[in-house]
């Protein structure tokens, strides 16, 4: 049952999901500020007024963050690729540039 389809960006990350990663991050980024500025403490009203709306901004300016770099990284995976398995590590040069990396490093006349 395989699907000879091919893959396509939208399979890789659906917009859902990647709305939902930037919404977590962004009530992660939310709750920590509102912690760290003491807004669950016994505080005046101006207090917690501006501790929410710090958190609102952290939270909006991640969001934003987040959203723009999955986006991003994800335009740099080209989709068929991603299907094909690796024959070697990916971090070792190709076949074609050995002949650099054996000893020789003098100018090639």
């Amino acid at each position: 049952m395989t699907d000879d389809k091919p893959t396509t960006r939208r399979d890789l990350m659906k917009p859902v999901q990647l709305l939902g990663l930037a919404f977590a991050a962004a009530l992660f980024a939310g709750v920590v500020t509102l912690v760290s500025m003491g807004f669950f403490q016994d505080r005046p009203g101006s207090d917690a007024q501006v501790a929410i709306v710090t958190a609102l901004v952290v939270a909006g300016v991640s969001f934003i963050a987040v959203l723009l770099v999955v986006s991003l990284l994800l335009l740099a995976i080209d989709p068929t690729e991603f299907t094909k398995p690796l024959e070697k590590p990916v971090l070792l040069p190709d076949e074609e540039s050995t002949d650099d990396v054996e000893g020789d490093a003098g100018p090639k006349a």
